[in-house]
């Protein structure tokens, strides 16, 4: 009777080792186009933002979730628009960025994080102030690039928009 043949283990029965980290930076513009940063204890201004769960989340509902548990602001997922994927390496590890944008028609941010946000300010976006936390600023960079935003070097994916969208 002949050998049967050697059953070869599938190739995705172990995870690949985890070697970089998803998150989304959210340009939040309000009526007079106006841009959301806080103002972090270390002193630089960050757009709210985060990582995305390893739940299945997407990436406009991780900035929807974030926007919500940073400032208070309230968005549904369909109003929010990523724009690009802006990519660099920290300490080894891939850093992905995704780029989103929300417009709002009203509301009022909250320091709901006051350990980490001291305050939030609608900027005029030719007045961003300085020191920019580095993925922000990147964000902003894809996002207008314009605006002659200083960063860290990084990669840019620009996404093209959802048809309809403007």
């Amino acid at each position: 009777m002949p050998a049967e043949p050697a059953v070869q283990p599938s190739r995705n029965t172990r995870p690949p080792a985890a070697q970089a980290a998803l998150g989304v930076g959210v340009i939040v513009q309000d009526g007079r186009g106006r841009v959301l940063l806080g103002r972090h204890h270390s002193g630089t201004w960050e757009l709210p933002g985060g990582k995305v769960d390893a739940t299945h989340e997407s990436v406009a509902a991780a900035a929807v979730r974030e926007l919500r548990e940073e400032t208070g602001l309230v968005v549904d997922e369909a109003s929010v628009d990523v724009i690009a994927m802006v990519h660099d390496v920290i300490g080894g590890i891939n850093r992905i960025s995704m780029a989103a944008v929300v417009r709002l028609a009203s509301g009022a941010p909250e320091v709901t994080e006051p350990h980490l946000i001291s305050a939030w300010h609608w900027t005029a976006p030719g007045e961003l102030p300085s020191p920019l936390f580095d993925p922000s600023a990147q964000i902003l960079a894809a996002w207008r690039p314009d605006l002659g935003v200083t960063h860290p070097p990084a990669h840019v994916l620009r996404i093209a928009p959802a048809e309809g969208r403007t």
